[in-house]
This record gives C-alpha cells, structure tokens and sequence, in this order.
C-alpha cells in the first residue's frame, strides 16, 4: 500500500484542483458561497479514487463533499454572493452569522442533553439515554473531509457557542464513575479519529480497569473508513491506533466502530477493504449507519447493495437514518412516506443477515423515533411509529400513530391521530416525570 499523504481542499484552495474544469463557472462560484455558510472541505483520496469526475455536479460523493448553489434558498445565496463581490467582509461575517441561525444549528434538542457534575456543565459530555453517554474529544471536532448534509456543522464554523467538545479527561472518568447505570460510551464528532492514537488512548484506557467494570462497550462514531482509510493503514500512527482497538478487546470489553457509509461507492477501494480487515483483526465490530439523502441514496437498489457488500466485508448493518432538520436539509430531505418504502423495498431485497439494520429513524428530541409504516385504523390514513430509544426507557417499543401527512420529512411536522391533542408520552408528561427520576443530567 502506497504511503499517501493527506491533503486537504477548502476555500482557500479549492480553485487548485484541475478536476473542477469540469464545473461550470456558475458551480465552481457555489461553492465559493455556499462554504462560507456550511462548511467545507474535501482531501485527495476523496477527489481522487471516490468522485466520478465525468458525472459532476451529480455523481453522489460530489454532492456529498462538494457545496453546491441548491444547499441554500435563493434569497440566501444572493445576499452571500452580494456581499462577497463588494468585498465586505464585516457584512459577510454577520449575514453568515444570521442565516446559520435560521439553518436549526442546534437539532433535536442537544444542548438539553450536556449534563453538569459538581456545578460544573460538561459541554463535551452528552447523555440523553441512560444507558450511553456521548464524548466529544477536543481533539477531534473536525473531520476529513466534510458531508455537505452533516447535522453538526456547527462544530466545524466557528460557532463556539454551540460547539460541543472537552478536553478534561478526568471530568468525563469522573462523572463515568458516578453513573454505574452507563454501560455504554461513545466518541463522536467531529470525527475523534482525526486525533492521535496517543489521544484516544488517554481517554479510553482508563475505561478498561476494573474501576469501570460497568462500562461494557466502547464505541466511536467515524467517516474515517469512508473519507480516509489511510488512517489505519500508512498514517504515522495507524498501529498504534489498531493496538489500542486490541487492547479494548484484551480488557474484555467490546469496540464498536460505528462506520459511516453514505453510498456503496465509499466500500469500493482497495484501501477501504485493507483497512477494514486490519480493524476487524482487532477484534472490533463494525457497524454501520448513514441518514436516507436526496441526491445521495434515495434509492432502494442503492441501500440494499449497499447493505450487501457490508455484510460481504464482515460489518453490520446498524442504522438508516432520516436526515436531520438542519443545515441543508431542503436539498437532501425525503418525505417519511418515500423513506419508509425506500427502507422496506430494500429490506426486502436482501436476506435475513442483512437485516439487522433498523430504520428509518428519526433522531428527535424525545428519542429515536422509527417509521415503522403507513396504515389505515378506524378509518383514517396513519404513520404507525415507535421509539427505538427514548429518554423514558419504559416507552421504548410501544407503538403509536401519527395522522398521515404525505410532504412531512420530519417528526416535528407530524400530529397526533384520531383527534387527539398530544402523543402518547406527552400525556401525564411522562418524559418530565421519569426525567426528574434521574440524576444523570437533571442534578
């Protein structure tokens, strides 16, 4: 395997790749504008073995990784635009500012999530269900490249305010420590796997002595496999990296990467495959999740080889996901009615080792929210739903109805069936009631 040596392209270089040439001048402008509202960045494996060049603006990594003028309204474009060509940057810098407010920076309620200890709040630190709570290592709140849908761009534009990340490994063991009900710790982004292994490894050994008996499973959440596969292969300190994994086995706790694969494309390289089997040869588990896109994979026959060369290469499929409503939803969204039948003409495409995914769902505020149908009861078209997971775990499972709504791409957007004013677990608000049971966030 060659030693290859990563190289980034943002704003300030993109103009370098000769690949653009074959852009239009109207597209290589978008993405000029459209990066200075969502952030940008692609890298050289990413232009080189994952885009087809001849396809462009619609082959799928493209869109994936590429702005493009249709990731924001009209109205919005033109106000960057105008501001770019006068030169001023002071008005940029706030018309930028005002428009990712409007864009939902902070989906699905997160910032109810960070929880404090010893009155002090863990901005680095989210838990919302009781058995896993969320790490976002300083050190990794960037990526390889960037996904044009990504749901926390904020993280990467300069937004502090809303940024989630912490450097204060002994705060997180600490609070770990006060909460044996967590079984379960997650790394996430960002990517925490652009961090060094000698990083990673101060945050996760500590986790594998007896002190923390209860945590049973380490995970992370990465793009890595998909965006740069280097990583584990001829990065200075991919083997020690891959040790870590081992040892996290060794202590006889269970590593799952929760890979992200967006289109069947990113499973296709020769470096992608390598880097696979050397992680799986840690003993580690790879599973793997992605949102339904427009654009992107809003096709049954896309998910289902997708899910089939998964399964080919020893990783589980895990989740499918709704995209989220941020950023530049409007471009990528699908109405729940279209998930739903791409999930399930999908699902019944492949065989029962495939089937361990679950979808699609939605990451709302109360809780994993999972499309499981359209359906009539008592004569009225309805969207029949359950919580995967939930703030409440004794919701978890219990299915409920939503009117029918065939333009709704989003749990916020749907209402209650049959006439009535609240959903099930808002009656008796008990969310609210099983909350100040806890002592994990409400202290």
């Amino acid at each position: 395997m060659e030693n290859k040596k990563y190289r980034n392209f943002i704003l300030r270089n993109y103009n370098d790749l000769p690949q653009l040439s074959a852009l239009s001048d109207q597209e290589r402008e978008a993405i000029g504008v459209v990066g200075r509202v969502l952030p940008f960045k692609a890298n050289n494996y990413v232009v080189e073995e994952l885009i087809d060049w001849s396809n462009v603006p619609e082959d799928p990594i493209f869109t994936l990784t590429f702005p493009r003028e249709e990731m924001l309204s009209k109205t919005h474009y033109a106000q960057v635009k105008k501001l770019i060509d006068a030169n001023d940057e002071a008005g940029l810098k706030q018309k930028v500012y005002d428009i990712r407010m409007k864009l939902n920076p902070n989906p699905a309620g997160q910032e109810h999530n960070v929880p404090m200890i010893d009155g002090i709040k863990l901005h680095g630190v989210q838990h919302k269900y009781r058995e896993t709570v969320l790490f976002f290592p300083s050190q990794g709140q960037t990526c390889h490249a960037y996904c044009t849908f990504c749901f926390r761009w904020p993280q990467f534009s300069g937004m502090n305010e809303l940024k989630f990340a912490m450097k204060e490994a002994d705060l997180l063991h600490k609070y770990l420590l006060k909460h044996p009900k967590v079984s379960d710790v997650l790394f996430t982004g960002g990517d925490p796997l652009t961090a060094k292994a000698s990083i990673m490894s101060a945050y996760i050994e500590p986790l594998l002595t007896k002190e923390f008996s209860h945590i049973r499973n380490i995970r992370i959440g990465s793009k890595t496999l998909a965006y740069w596969p280097y990583r584990f292969l001829t990065d200075k300190d991919a083997d020690d990296m891959l040790r870590l994994f081992e040892k996290v086995k060794k202590a006889g706790k269970h590593l799952a990467f929760q890979g992200h694969f967006n289109h069947p494309v990113e499973l296709s390289t020769d470096a992608v495959k390598q880097a696979i089997e050397r992680i799986l040869n840690t003993g580690a588990q790879i599973r793997t999740q992605s949102p339904l896109l427009r654009h992107i994979n809003d096709d049954p026959k896309v998910w289902a080889n997708m899910w089939k060369e998964q399964v080919r290469q020893g990783l589980i499929p895990y989740y499918m996901f709704v995209a989220r409503d941020t950023g530049s939803k409007t471009f990528f969204e699908v109405p729940l009615e279209k998930a739903w039948n791409v999930f399930r003409k999908a699902y019944r495409n492949v065989s029962g080792i495939c089937r361990t995914v679950r979808g699609p769902s939605m990451s709302a505020n109360p809780g994993k929210i999972q499309v499981l149908g359209v359906t009539e009861v008592r004569g009225e078209k309805v969207f029949v739903l359950r919580f995967l997971q939930c703030r409440n775990p004794n919701l978890v499972d219990i299915p409920f109805f939503a009117q029918y709504d065939k333009k709704a791409t989003w749990f916020d957007e749907l209402k209650p069936a049959f006439g009535e004013e609240e959903f099930f677990f808002q009656k008796d608000n008990l969310l609210g009631k099983y909350e100040k049971e806890l002592d994990f966030i409400w202290e």
